[in-house]
């Protein structure tokens, strides 16, 4: 269905459903390879991304705040990512939305509506959190109670979480996501151009990661 405002503060309950139930079906599909022109094209919304521009490997990860997969890739895998890989140059890392329920799409929203260098920051507080607000009878409240902890007021809160452009923007890259390159469970990662489903360990991505280092 399409996010709006309306959908965003007012599907809690969907929104918890969804995120607790099912593991995504990245077992059962084909990984391919996609154009990595076409990947890297500009979107709708400022790239974020971290790492050189000139690394070697490129990793997009399509994810959701919402889910559990992603927030286990981001606690476990990230952080080995980002200090082997990510911060030594040979990796540029590119997160995009893909949020699978209304309130992982106002996650995302109150991330981008922090300074563009805090991203990462506030994503990463709302995987760390995450049980606490999408998993929470009241979950609009449980996200306002966090976003209080990286500067939000009430009023930042709700304006940021009106803005409709900004909730085009994230319906967009979802969109494209799954129409053009096929992302349809989360987190799915592009590796040069090379998808990669489900949360892999460290292991598995400095193989993959290697090949194209080596290549």
């Amino acid at each position: 269905m399409t996010l709006t405002r309306r959908t965003v503060l007012a599907a809690g309950a969907l929104a918890l459903a969804l995120s607790a139930t099912g593991a995504p079906a990245y077992a059962q599909q084909a990984e391919r390879s996609v154009d990595v022109d076409k990947l890297m094209a500009e979107g709708p919304l400022p790239e974020m991304a971290l790492g050189s521009e000139d690394a070697p490997v490129t990793i997009v990860e399509y994810a959701s705040l919402t889910c559990s997969h992603c927030a286990a890739f981001h606690s476990e895998t990230y952080p080995a990512l980002k200090e082997q890989y990510i911060d030594t140059g040979k990796v540029r890392f590119v997160l995009r939305e893909f949020p699978l329920d209304p309130l992982a799409a106002a996650g995302f929203m109150l991330a981008r509506c922090r300074p563009a260098d805090q991203y990462f920051e506030m994503v990463d507080l709302l995987f760390d959190k995450q049980r606490q607000w999408a998993y929470a009878q009241d979950p609009v409240s449980a996200l306002l109670a966090i976003a209080k902890q990286s500067g939000f007021t009430q009023e930042s809160f709700e304006e940021c979480l009106t803005n409709q452009e900004l909730l085009d923007g994230v319906n967009e890259v979802k969109d494209t996501g799954a129409q053009d390159f096929g992302v349809s469970s989360t987190p799915t990662f592009f590796v040069n151009g090379r998808m990669v489903r489900g949360a892999r360990g460290i292991e598995e991505f400095s193989e993959i990661i290697d090949e194209n280092l080596d290549g």
